[in-house]
């Protein structure tokens, strides 16, 4: 009657689906003000909030296999169940952001954020995108992309 629990996968494995490489996009389901302190370079954002009152995914990744992350875990695993719902393919990472930053995988922030910054250390071009239509400030210069 019941289908099995969505897949899980870690923080490195989500680096891999969701890199240059890889054939999933990253989606943060986290507020935005948790996304402003740091959130992973070419990540989209499309709160969990939203997801649940109906809002669609954002326009040029409803297509794609999604790679789904919060801060620990608990919002996107049921991101990932309401997205598998709607027929979404879609996996979520074990201890979100959390378990990003705890393997070293690069952050980026808005500028003028002195959050601490896990990966290189240096400036990473964001590629984020926001799914309300709010541009993000990510010193890129690109200004951040708009889904």
């Amino acid at each position: 009657m019941f289908g099995s629990p969505p897949e899980r996968i870690t923080a490195d494995q989500a680096r891999i689906r969701t890199g240059a490489d890889g054939d999933a996009v990253l989606l943060d389901v986290r507020e935005p003000e948790e996304w402003a302190a740091g959130h992973a370079p070419g990540a989209v954002l499309a709160p969990l909030s939203g997801l649940t009152a109906g809002a669609p995914l954002p326009q040029g990744i409803q297509d794609r296999a999604l790679v789904v992350i919060c801060r620990t875990g608990n919002r996107s695993r049921q991101a990932v169940e309401l997205l598998v719902g709607r027929g979404i393919d879609a996996v979520d990472v074990t201890g979100g952001m959390g378990a990003w930053a705890e393997a070293g995988l690069p952050m980026v922030a808005r500028p003028g954020d002195d959050s601490a910054v896990a990966g290189d250390g240096g400036a990473v071009a964001d590629g984020g995108a926001v799914a309300d239509g709010g541009a993000v400030a990510d010193g890129s210069g690109d200004g951040g992309r708009t889904a």
